[in-house]
């Protein structure tokens, strides 16, 4: 059997359901985030985490034209948690109080595992979003 090169992506775009696209945006653009125009419209806005790292956040009834099933609700349930590594424990906290600030909330406290320091927030829709710094980083074979 030849070698199978390990498979590397370019860019991830995670797709999210919201209830109102422009609080949706105001939202993300008080806690330092913006929005690549390009691939933002009245259904869809194209929120830039990082260089290659993206959130699709996308009016419900434009999001379910992607699947046949209903789109989740996260009071009852969370299909996914989205996770940020940042630059420091400082980012973390500052992240985290500009959500509350802007109207999030803080499903959990920080959590302090020595190597890795992370705090999270729930966005208006539900959504969790977890951002954390790790002192050492994992092996990227």
């Amino acid at each position: 059997m030849p070698d199978i090169m390990p498979t590397k992506v370019n860019q991830i775009f995670v797709n999210l359901p919201v209830r109102d696209l422009p609080a949706s945006m105001a939202f993300f653009r008080a806690l330092g985030f913006d929005f690549n125009p390009q691939f933002t419209d009245a259904n869809a806005a194209c929120l830039v985490l990082g260089e290659n790292f993206y959130a699709m956040l996308l009016v419900e009834d434009f999001f379910s034209g992607f699947s046949k099933l209903p789109v989740p609700d996260n009071a009852a349930g969370k299909e996914v948690l989205v996770a940020l590594s940042v630059d420091s424990r400082a980012v973390v906290e500052d992240l985290v109080a500009r959500a509350i600030a802007a109207g999030g909330t803080a499903p959990r406290p920080a959590q302090d595992h020595g190597f890795m320091y992370g705090h999270g927030f729930e966005d208006m829709d539900g959504h969790v979003w977890e951002f954390f710094h790790m002192s050492v980083m994992p092996d990227q074979r």
